[in-house]
């Protein structure tokens, strides 16, 4: 009986085939999961408070194994990100940062706070998954 991971994949909503990709990349893996990543179709972050979302995004990583953060250069210049950072360290959460494939500069901030850093790769993610969740 295979073991069914819960992952929450941190991602910002301009780069969501990225997003849609890494998921793909797991499923191709035959890794079974639960996403408690917050879905573009039904966004937290429209309406309320700064509060209000980092309370629902706390309340979606609670529950997980790990955390899976996409390590583009954009991530560095999110505030999201990085209180997502803080809320996975606060229930220490395992944390792999997947750099993009043909990308010069990543994100140092995802990468300092990372467990394990993987390549765009579906492989190399699944071994992540498997080691840390």
């Amino acid at each position: 009986m295979s073991k069914t991971y819960r992952l929450f994949i941190s991602h910002s909503w301009s780069y969501d085939k990225n997003y849609q990709r890494v998921v793909e990349l797991i499923q191709e893996q035959g890794i079974s999961f639960y996403d408690h990543s917050v879905p573009k179709n039904d966004p937290i972050h429209t309406n309320g408070t700064d509060k209000q979302l980092h309370d629902a995004i706390e309340a979606k990583m609670k529950g997980t194994s790990c955390i899976l953060i996409l390590a583009g250069v954009y991530a560095s210049y999110s505030k999201w990100i990085k209180k997502e950072i803080a809320i996975a360290e606060s229930y220490g959460k395992s944390i792999i940062a997947i750099e993009p494939w043909d990308s010069d500069r990543t994100s140092t901030v995802v990468k300092n706070a990372a467990d394990k850093i993987v390549k765009w790769q579906g492989k190399s993610i699944a071994d992540a998954i498997k080691e840390l969740g």
